[in-house]
């Protein structure tokens, strides 16, 4: 729970109460019996002291849950081990792993004695105090194996408390090997005809941080040279087609560039069920309705007539053509995208925001109506929503004011996601005199986040096979997953999972984990892996193919069956 108190340091740790009287005798206060109960496997009933070290534990301030800034120490072992006399003959035998930078890691390890017993241990990391350490009970003299798999050393123990070392390799990975396999990849690179880079071996070598960075740089080089070569006429036509679906385009660019690349508004006009030239016209209103003070202001076609222009199937790959062609050919920063639409393309806005929520800075919704939208996606993408108080048909305006109230209790039940901002224009009906243009601003100032350290990934009924650093074979529409990437107590780097359980592809990089020590995955207390998540060329070709995304290449992949 919440209770906090004092330890001193007398010859050891012991504890008094923060306020309570304890009279003038250490260790002993109201709460000893419930802390004798806590459990470090569980961090909601661990016990944690602060520290200015940065270790890789933070203190759990249930007040302020999303804080992470504070960082803490387990000392539960403190509360819940008693001292028990040892067996004649017997002594404590300590083991810590420690890696190249002389920091303890946790690692699963065995301890086998020379009689050929063994034993299951787990390291600590530095997440506890620098004198804590796992310990066994063996008789003095005996002589035994131990460390993890594949780097075993022997020891003897020799005293009471006697501390066994052992240093990790300074790089799991095999420098030589990463580096002929970037070697290869720029071969392969060159090579107008060669076989699929699935199909090459050197595409499953685990590679360096730094092979990892040279790769990346070699594959985005080659993508882009694609890109250019492929879609430059596509671009000139201000016309792209996908299946039998062609949608027009127009855009214009505004201010001066920023030195990480342009932003980009695809700003999606009203009409709906109506006569081809009505919805042109609406078109043609939509590239004048707002000027951005920097970016590349886009006002696409609607490829069809009908009432559901924006939010059918085909839009979304359309979309995503879009954005990977401009990140190219116009310097777009894949960051700083985002969507608006006025009318049946704030209809649209309700609909494609929380599904390619990873798409997008900032969305905004003008004077539409969601249909069977939900708001739960749009956790980590702010999202504003403008509506005239006297727009009455559909319901847009009340319906618009119950989103607000969504919006708003998602946010409170999760402070650190669900930015958002809803206006309701008093006195305005469907045409807001340009009230709502008072949105540009405010989504200029939001920048995309590929790798939240929470998702939550609600599919719609039009689906898509990845959502930040998740990814699925089968997607399924309704179904609801959430992922947290964090640090946690004994475990190390954990990614924990909740929802709706199914096959997931999880995928990772040096900036949500460090990749040269282990991942665990857990769902409901139960650990469904463990182990490296080696970064590897195929990963990275695999998710920059999918989007042309430079910011969406990730490193590694765990599939979670």
């Amino acid at each position: 729970g919440n209770h906090s108190w004092v330890e001193v340091w007398d010859d050891g740790w012991h504890f008094t109460g923060a306020a309570e009287p304890t009279g003038d005798q250490l260790d002993q206060a109201w709460f000893t019996g419930r802390a004798s109960k806590a459990s470090r496997e569980d961090p909601r009933t661990a016990i944690y002291s602060v520290t200015w070290r940065r270790t890789p534990l933070h203190f759990p301030m249930v007040w302020r849950p999303n804080d992470t800034s504070i960082h803490a120490v387990d000392v539960t072992d403190r509360y819940t081990t008693t001292s028990e006399a040892l067996p004649d003959g017997a002594v404590r035998a300590r083991f810590r792993i420690i890696d190249a930078n002389a920091e303890r890691v946790a690692r699963t390890f065995t301890v086998t004695t020379a009689a050929g017993t063994t034993h299951t241990l787990r390291s600590r990391d530095e997440g506890f105090d620098a004198n804590d350490h796992v310990e066994l009970i063996l008789p003095l003299g005996t002589t035994f194996t131990w460390g993890p798999k594949g780097t075993r050393i022997e020891a003897t123990v020799q005293a009471d408390e006697q501390l066994m070392t052992l240093e990790l390799p300074t790089d799991q990975v095999d420098p030589d090997a990463s580096s002929r396999a970037v070697d290869a990849l720029e071969r392969w690179l060159a090579e107008s005809d060669a076989p699929p880079l699935s199909e090459q071996a050197f595409a499953t070598v685990a590679l360096t941080r730094n092979d990892d960075q040279r790769a990346r740089t070699l594959l985005w080089d080659a993508h882009r040279e694609r890109i250019r070569s492929e879609r430059e006429a596509e671009l000139a036509d201000r016309s792209l087609t996908l299946g039998t679906h062609t949608m027009p385009f127009w855009y214009t660019t505004y201010g001066e560039k920023p030195e990480g690349g342009r932003s980009l508004w695809i700003s999606m006009h009203g009409g709906g069920g109506a006569p081809p030239r009505v919805n042109t016209q609406q078109w043609e209103n939509q590239k004048r309705l707002y000027t951005p003070e920097e970016g590349v202001y886009l006002a696409p076609r609607a490829p069809t007539d009908t009432w559901n222009l924006w939010h059918q199937g085909h839009i979304d790959p359309m979309f995503d053509r879009l954005i990977e062609t401009l990140v190219v050919l116009e310097d777009v920063n894949p960051d700083k995208v985002y969507l608006m639409g006025y009318s049946a393309g704030g209809d649209g806005v309700y609909q494609l925001a929380p599904r390619m929520a990873d798409r997008w800075a900032a969305a905004a919704m003008m004077a539409g109506h969601p249909n069977d939208a939900r708001p739960e996606a749009l956790r980590n993408t702010a999202f504003t929503l403008h509506m005239g108080e006297n727009d009455t048909p559909y319901n847009r305006n009340t319906v618009a004011a119950d989103w607000g109230r969504r919006l708003a209790a998602l946010k409170a039940e999760d402070p650190a996601g669900y930015d958002h901002w809803v206006e309701i224009h008093e006195g305005k009906g469907h045409w807001m005199d340009r009230a709502d243009a008072a949105a540009l601003p405010w989504m200029a100032k939001r920048t995309r986040n590929l790798r939240p350290k929470h998702v939550v990934w609600r599919q719609d009924d039009v689906t898509h096979d990845r959502f930040y650093w998740l990814a699925v074979d089968t997607p399924q529409a309704g179904r609801t997953i959430t992922a947290t990437a964090g640090t946690q107590w004994v475990l190390g780097q954990t990614v924990t999972l909740d929802g709706d359980p199914t096959a997931l592809r999880i995928r990772l990089d040096d900036e949500l984990f460090d990749l040269d020590h282990p991942v665990r995955v857990v769902r409901g207390g139960e650990v469904l892996s463990e182990g490296p998540a080696p970064r590897t060329i195929g990963t990275l070709h695999r998710t920059l193919s999918e989007r042309g995304d430079p910011r969406g290449m990730f490193s590694a992949e765990l599939l979670i069956d």
